[in-house]
């Protein structure tokens, strides 16, 4: 079964009665932040927004504040590997003939409590191809493996491998991040092998 990652129980709820009392619609606003990948506690001096930086870097972290849910958190694509060395190639069934993984990291830097999951994660290729995570965990995959459905705290981070069944002779341009609440999908660059 196949599940997406809600940022906040009611997501529709507290955004049509949040709209409903406003003259102008509150957004979420994504930014690149300089900072590591830990929660931050206090908020930094104003970085690009989502449509001046639309591709970001491994290593880089983008913030996410989601004003209309009480939520601010923000994700890292810590590292990108392929292929991953160790664990039995993927099934036929699964496609690919290698694993890879994108170690991530998201932390909720306050408001309420996130649900976090491997699902909003994929990777993109040049020609349009995306493959999504398969949601495994356990046996020899990679470790620390990235959790499924995992609920996260304020001032809390959860980091983990998500693994990808991919073709060895293609290499992703993108990994894409599309929770629910997002209007768009964050996008990281795969640097070159």
């Amino acid at each position: 079964m196949r599940t997406r990652t809600t940022v906040t129980i009611g997501l529709a709820a507290a955004l049509l009665a949040l709209t409903a009392c406003s003259s102008e619609p509150e957004t979420t606003t994504v930014t690149k932040s300089d900072a590591k990948p830990e929660p931050a506690i206090t908020t930094a001096s104003p970085t690009p927004t989502l449509e001046e930086q639309t591709t970001f870097n491994v290593g880089d972290t983008a913030d996410i504040d989601d004003a209309p849910n009480n939520v601010a958190f923000n994700t890292t694509v810590i590292a990108f590997t392929q292929p991953v060395k160790g664990p039995q190639p993927p099934s036929s069934e699964q496609g690919g003939d290698v694993w890879a993984t994108a170690e991530v990291k998201v932390c909720n830097v306050k408001g309420d409590t996130i649900t976090v999951s491997q699902f909003p994660w994929s990777l993109d290729y040049e020609d349009g191809t995306r493959i999504q995570a398969t949601g495994l965990g356990g046996g020899d995959l990679p470790k620390p493996e990235f959790p499924n459905d995992a609920m996260v705290k304020a001032n809390r981070c959860v980091r983990g491998k998500i693994p990808f069944p991919v073709p060895s002779d293609q290499r992703p341009v993108r990994i894409l991040y599309a929770p629910e609440s997002l209007d768009e999908p964050l996008e990281w660059a795969v640097p070159a092998q």
